[in-house]
């Protein structure tokens, strides 16, 4: 194996020397530091990075912690955030919890052993507080993507979930839906807490009842409780539309609906919060509020990486993108 005593050896300089050309540290000539890197080329050597994060106090290795990977707004977000890490020069290790949030614990606690700079978090819930109260404790920097959590206080890169769920219940009722159901994450995510906002508001402004009953509360990453479905559907006056408060949710309750023979839109009009990317190109279907979904991760990165790099300012940021409404063929007026 090549050491650093190897490439002194051979371009004539302290083992000293190599490690500051090596570090980017010091007080070395360009004459120097162009032979010693010449060397390291000629000899094929690979800089130990554990060595290096002990010297420098960096890894130069980041952390993106998402809730979902199958869900294609996150794979999305990550590859704005793997684009802009490479950019800065990181390298970037990619988490998934499932929603989970001891499995989030688990990840958080390699985090800490593995030295990351800083992690690009994307929290389970209000539950997460005490993850990121350890990344605090272990001065880890991080960003906030997507979810607010209660008690911290960090840069953060949110949707307007108000909004766009707002948007897309008007629709609705625009098409003369007035029995809107929802199906929505659990009330201890803050984008779920947004999403009912938006939809409580949309019926209120338009001089409508919010129903209790036509309200489903279920984890984000996936809907298989059919049985809260059917009691929608055999409700003594069931709903005519469904919003959905995220993609995954919408795939679940479409699926379950067709099993019951139940097509969308000729019996219930459908709509939900994010887009399914790449997958619905050829043949968008589902009404939606698109967010930008790289944005989110590019942002997020590019905000962390000036936290870590002393270039952000003391006081945090908070950066709210807007979403779009995209009108599709999942919705029809009523009759």
């Amino acid at each position: 194996m090549i050491t650093i005593y190897d490439i002194a050896e051979k371009a004539g300089v302290s083992a000293m020397t190599v490690s500051r050309v090596i570090n980017n540290t010091g007080r070395i000539s360009e004459a120097t530091r162009k032979r010693v890197k010449k060397v390291m080329e000629e000899l094929h050597y690979i800089p130990n990075s554990m060595a290096r994060s002990l010297v420098l106090q960096k890894t130069k290795i980041l952390s993106l912690l998402i809730t979902d990977i199958r869900n294609p707004f996150f794979t999305t977000l990550a590859r704005g955030a793997e684009d802009a890490a490479l950019r800065a020069g990181y390298r970037l290790l990619f988490a998934n919890s499932d929603e989970d949030y001891a499995k989030e614990k688990g990840y958080v606690d390699m985090m800490l052993s593995t030295r990351v700079d800083g992690v690009l978090f994307a929290p389970t819930g209000d539950h997460s507080l005490e993850n990121l109260l350890q990344l605090q404790k272990h001065n880890i920097p991080f960003v906030l993507l997507d979810r607010e959590i209660p008690g911290i206080e960090a840069d953060l890169v949110l949707g307007d979930s108000k909004e766009g769920a707002r948007k897309l219940v008007e629709h609705l009722i625009e098409l003369g839906h007035r029995r809107i159901a929802m199906i929505n994450g659990t009330p201890d995510v803050s984008t779920a807490r947004l999403r009912y906002s938006g939809y409580r508001e949309a019926h209120l402004l338009s001089g409508l009842g919010v129903e209790d009953s036509l309200v489903i509360h279920r984890n984000f990453r996936d809907f298989q409780d059919e049985s809260a479905l059917d009691a929608l559907i055999h409700h003594e006056q069931p709903p005519t539309a469904i919003f959905a408060a995220n993609n995954m949710l919408a795939i679940g309750a479409i699926q379950a609906l067709r099993k019951r023979g139940l097509q969308v839109p000729r019996d219930l009009s459908v709509v939900c919060f994010d887009d399914f990317g790449h997958t619905d190109v050829l043949n968008p279907f589902l009404t939606v509020a698109s967010q930008p979904a790289y944005q989110f991760g590019a942002l997020g990165m590019q905000l962390l990486i000036e936290r870590i790099e002393g270039e952000a300012a003391q006081e945090h940021r908070k950066m709210i993108l807007p979403s779009e409404l995209l009108i599709r063929s999942s919705t029809q007026a009523l009759v």
